[in-house]
């Protein structure tokens, strides 16, 4: 198994992805090659003094920066780290590619040059999402602004095989994002694609309001980009807010700060469960071979994290059951 990483990508680019990939091969034992300036990867592997075989580099001597136009970029910029690495795996000598750089460059080579799974109309963004009884599949969270119901539809097949698969939950709940859990709330998009959910071979709870979001009451959350991104934005932005004015709290006084130090292992416990580099990246689900989009600040961890995630869809051949069964739902289509 080959892990085709983007050295370059990220707010801090070599000094994570090196440092995350040697310990993803020592913990893991996978292969891994590391895309982008050969010697300012080789400089940082010296640093660590490894001398092991399971580490191999790839030259690319561009590099796609989040300020350039990621189409334009995808087209241009061919010797680039991420189109290369993508390259790599599309001709079958990588198995799964990482980035934690350029989104829109990430989303637009995996459609590009990774290429979608026949019958997928679109690739969603599918980040794990903390939940209270449980972390929980988001998609899409930000691929897609304007949808088609069947998109809906085909979101929440893929999204039930992942939940199933990643976070070993048999037969998740589906649940539709909605202003409401009757049936025939919302707009025209989320009320075909409640029936359209209905009749699919999932297990569909109907809809969800986004208060209901953070306590898991559904396994797999079904939106369009737009509600998904915000959903996302928002999640973390409170998270941060809530974390730090418990942070002001707990140091206002002596009596607050020796309650902290008894409640601190139980707080621990809590910011871990939102910490992104726990759960890797997001997959882009929908193509071809697994791409996964690492958070832009990813550390070291996340970026073995993220090595970990792409190997466990590896050996659970998520990819193959999802073509499985969007070839099953279109040749029911056929059928009827």
């Amino acid at each position: 198994m080959k892990i085709v990483v983007d050295a370059m990508g990220g707010d801090h680019g070599v000094v994570s992805t090196v440092k995350g990939a040697i310990d993803a091969v020592n913990e893991y034992g996978v292969d891994v090659i590391l895309v982008g300036k050969e010697g300012l990867i080789l400089e940082q592997i010296n640093k660590y003094n490894y001398k092991g075989q399971k580490i191999k580099i790839v030259n690319a001597d561009e590099i796609i920066t989040n300020e350039d136009k990621p189409v334009k970029a995808i087209r241009n910029k061919k010797n680039s780290s991420i189109v290369i690495g993508m390259q790599l795996v599309k001709d079958g000598e990588g198995d799964a590619f990482i980035s934690a750089g350029n989104t829109g460059a990430v989303l637009t080579g995996g459609l590009f040059v990774v290429g979608r799974i026949k019958g997928i109309d679109r690739p969603a963004i599918a980040p794990v999402y903390p939940c209270e009884k449980g972390p929980s599949i988001l998609l899409d969270a930000g691929a897609n602004a304007d949808c088609k119901a069947k998109y809906l539809q085909q979101f929440a097949i893929m999204g039930s095989v992942y939940a199933n698969k990643i976070l070993d939950i048999d037969n998740p709940k589906v649940g539709l994002v909605n202003i409401g859990t009757e049936k025939g709330k919302g707009n025209e998009l989320v009320k075909e694609a409640y029936d359209l959910i209905e009749n699919s071979d999932v297990n569909f709870s109907g809809n969800i309001e986004a208060r209901d979001v953070p306590k898991g009451i559904v396994d797999v959350m079904v939106c369009d980009g737009f509600v998904g991104n915000t959903i996302l934005k928002l999640s973390e932005g409170l998270a941060k807010t809530l974390f730090s004015q418990l942070k002001d709290v707990f140091l206002s006084s002596i009596k607050t700060k020796l309650a902290a130090l008894m409640l601190k292992s139980g707080l621990k416990k809590l910011k871990n469960s939102f910490d992104y580099s726990e759960y890797g990246g997001a997959l882009l689900i929908g193509l071809k071979s697994p791409v996964i989009k690492a958070h832009g600040s990813s550390n070291p961890k996340a970026i073995k994290n993220a090595i970990r995630q792409a190997k466990q869809i590896i050996d659970k051949k998520v990819v193959d059951i999802i073509k499985d069964e969007i070839e099953y739902l279109n040749n029911s289509k056929d059928n009827v």
